[in-house]
């Protein structure tokens, strides 16, 4: 008993050891993490230390070597096979989240189209992605399925806001442009721009468009362009009807069919929607600009206090405590919303 007990020491020892240096790790990879961004290189380096661990778990082991390198063999064996089959396994998610980390193709606050889906990116996980959609509701899009289709991402610096109408040949095109122009205007849009894209056999088809600014206030911008279009062409007389469109109903052919404007000028949507369809959205942007804020001062305070003097250095040690503590206090509260 005494023998046996010796000759498994070594591996008893290897594993405790291991066992409490990954219970150290977790708590100090994610006990302190910054954003859920930053969760994805954690995540990767618990996985790599608990293959380390494997490994070293078996080289202790009391048996002999040929039997180690057969396990050892094994083990790779069974690594390599899942990652050749990566295509239909849970690697594949991995290692498509690996890809996007260098490639970067959208972040997080991004609106993005993807497979039919469209929403804000909230969270880069180690196997997904997770988007909340404008019926402020939370999607995960495995991060294969991401890697493997198209992503349309919208620009944070600016979106074309565009929608397409036909009008009759009744109208010259010149009277259209001005009107539309003046409705993009309206609700925001800068360099406003008016398409001619088909000469149908019953009407022609125009695209209005503009730059739009404030991604943020995407959906709303384009509901209110559609509410301008309306007023504008109205307003001035035209009719937003194809000479093709047939009614049921016989009417007057002096009778436009226009609505009637109401008598109380009508308040223009400022974009709250969107603050309620992307609330998650847009608080894990904020934040994760926040903390990265908060990190480029504290390595700003760093790097000056190696080089201060011995009377500022206890000030700069202050600053530092004090960004630490700030950030800190964002991480819990992180860790607390993701809890709830």
């Amino acid at each position: 008993m005494h023998a046996l007990l010796i000759d498994w020491l070594p591996a008893i020892t290897t594993l405790v050891i291991f066992s409490l240096l990954l219970s150290i790790a977790n708590w100090a990879l994610f006990k302190r993490v910054n954003t859920t961004e930053h969760k994805f290189p954690r995540q990767l380096a618990m996985l790599l230390l608990s293959l380390v661990s494997v490994v070293a778990l078996v080289i202790s082991l009391p048996i002999n070597e040929s039997t180690k390198a057969q396990v050892l063999s094994l083990i790779g064996l069974l690594i390599s096979g899942l990652l050749a089959f990566s295509s239909t396994t849970i690697f594949s998610n991995l290692m498509a989240g690996v890809m996007m980390r260098f490639t970067e193709p959208f972040r997080t606050g991004d609106f993005v189209h993807v497979q039919g889906y469209f929403g804000r990116v909230t969270e880069r996980g180690l196997l997904d992605c997770e988007l909340q959609t404008e019926d402020r509701d939370l999607i995960s899009i495995p991060n294969n399925m991401m890697v493997n289709n198209a992503i349309k991402v919208v620009r944070s610096s600016g979106t074309i806001t565009s929608l397409s109408l036909t009008l009759g040949y009744d109208v010259h095109h010149s009277q259209i442009e001005t009107l539309l122009k003046k409705a993009a205007t309206q609700v925001g849009l800068e360099e406003p721009f008016v398409y001619v894209t088909e000469l149908g056999n019953f009407a022609v088809a125009y695209k209005i468009g503009g730059m739009l600014s404030d991604v943020k206030s995407l959906l709303t911008t384009r509901s209110n362009l559609h509410k301008a279009v309306l007023d504008s062409l109205h307003g001035a007389g035209i009719e937003i009807m194809s000479p093709s469109v047939m009614n049921q109903r016989k009417i007057d052919d002096s009778t436009p069919v226009i609505a009637r404007p109401p008598a109380k000028k009508q308040r223009v949507d400022n974009g709250s929607a969107e603050q309620m369809m992307f609330d998650k959205a847009e608080e894990a942007e904020q934040k994760e600009k926040q903390q990265q804020s908060l990190k480029e001062q504290l390595d700003e305070l760093q790097a000056e206090l190696s080089e201060a003097d011995k009377a500022d250095k206890e000030a700069i040690k202050t600053k530092i405590a004090k960004l630490q503590t700030d950030i800190d206090a964002l991480s819990s509260k992180e860790l607390k919303a993701d809890s709830q």
